[in-house]
Order: C-alpha cells, then sequence, then structure tokens
C-alpha cells in the first residue's frame, strides 16, 4: 500500500473510531459515563474550525451559544457539558440569581447577566465550587482524568483561563482541549501555568 493509502486509512479508522464514540450512547444503547461525555464534547470542539473572539453577545436563553465558529476558553467547557446534557449558562443564571453575593465582583454587576456569567471563568470556579467539584490541585498528571476542568492564571498577567481533560496523552501528559487564542484545541499544557482549580464530576444530579 502507497503512504497515501495508508494515510487515508489511518485517518478513516480514527474517524470511524470517533464517530462510534460519540455515537455510543445512542447507536449502541450503551451508558456513557458523564466525565467521558464532557471530554468527548471537548474533542469534538477541537476538531472544528474556530476563531477566538471575546466580544459580548446577546444570547438565547436556555442553550443560548455564540456562533459555532467563534468563542474563548470558557466556551470550549460550556460546550464540552452541553454535549453531556448539562446547559451550563441555565445552571450559573440560576444560581447566581438566588445566591449572587457568592460569586465575584470584578465586573461591576448589580444582578446576574446570562448573557456572559457563564462565560468568565472565575464564575465558572465558583459554580463548580458550590457544587461541589472541587479537589485539591495534584503535581501528578496521572491524577487528572477525561472530563476534569483546569483552571489557570495565566503567567505575564494573571488572566483567568480554563480547559477539560480529553481522553488523550502525550508523553505522559493528558492533553487538555482549550482555546487560549487560536480556537480550540488539544495540548499537553497541564502544567504550563499555576494551576487555580480541579473540577470532578463523576456525575451530574
Amino acid at each position: 500500500m502507497s503512504d497515501l493509502g495508508s494515510v487515508t486509512s489511518d485517518r478513516r479508522v480514527f474517524l470511524f473510531g470517533l464517530g462510534a464514540a460519540c455515537l455510543a450512547p445512542q447507536a449502541l444503547g450503551q451508558d456513557i459515563a458523564f466525565p467521558v461525555k464532557v471530554a468527548i464534547g471537548a474533542e469534538m470542539r477541537a476538531l472544528k474550525s474556530e476563531v477566538y473572539d471575546p466580544a459580548y453577545v446577546k444570547l438565547a436563553y436556555p442553550m443560548g451559544d455564540v456562533p459555532d465558529d467563534r468563542g474563548v476558553c470558557t466556551d470550549t467547557v460550556i460546550r464540552a457539558f452541553r454535549h453531556a446534557g448539562v446547559d451550563l449558562q441555565v445552571k450559573v443564571h440560576e444560581d447566581m440569581a438566588a445566591n449572587f453575593g457568592a460569586y465575584p465582583k470584578m465586573w461591576g454587576l448589580t444582578k446576574p447577566d446570562r448573557n456572559i456569567d457563564h462565560r468568565r471563568v472565575p464564575n465558572l470556579e465558583t459554580y463548580f465550587k458550590r457544587q461541589g467539584g472541587a479537589r485539591t490541585i495534584s503535581q501528578s498528571a496521572t491524577d487528572y482524568l477525561p472530563g476534569d476542568v483546569v483552571s489557570w492564571r495565566l503567567t505575564g498577567g494573571g488572566l483567568p483561563h480554563i480547559g477539560v481533560v480529553t481522553r488523550k496523552n502525550r508523553a505522559g501528559q493528558p492533553l487538555i482541549a482549550h482555546n487560549i487564542g487560536a480556537g480550540t484545541r488539544e495540548e499537553p499544557c497541564l502544567f504550563d501555568w499555576p494551576m487555580s482549580g480541579w473540577f470532578r464530576f463523576e456525575r451530574w444530579a
């Protein structure tokens, strides 16, 4: 077989495997664990062409989303959870409406804004903590499992960042699906910046 034929064959095998993994709950009747669904959703985002766009957008509610070809780091997480059946727009908005004082006040808001609140890293961190998903940060890469959410404060400015642990590994590190400016990508960046949060949900009540 020619090199081109081999590459084509490998690609078909990869795409078939990915498709089977994504369709398994419906097509095969199998019960895929919640965190694996989150990881698959994040991996699917990394296959899309996406422009980093932090613009404020008025969203539909519920299930509001920015245009599919755009997003920021939080949108990668939001879409991954939506693939697992959880609408973080609604979840964060409802919790903020009932417990506004528990959330950060760094944006000068006096009430919740369902268009943007869930798209801010500190709000997601707060919500995940309030839902009991926070774990003690580990320095061992093997402790991080597919579907985990990890957040950081970027060096050189301390900007918040967030991503999802996928099912893939490279050189002993799990790949993280995140969007830091060039669209959602899977990269071994777990320990690239100071970690501020690690969250895991085995299931969603």
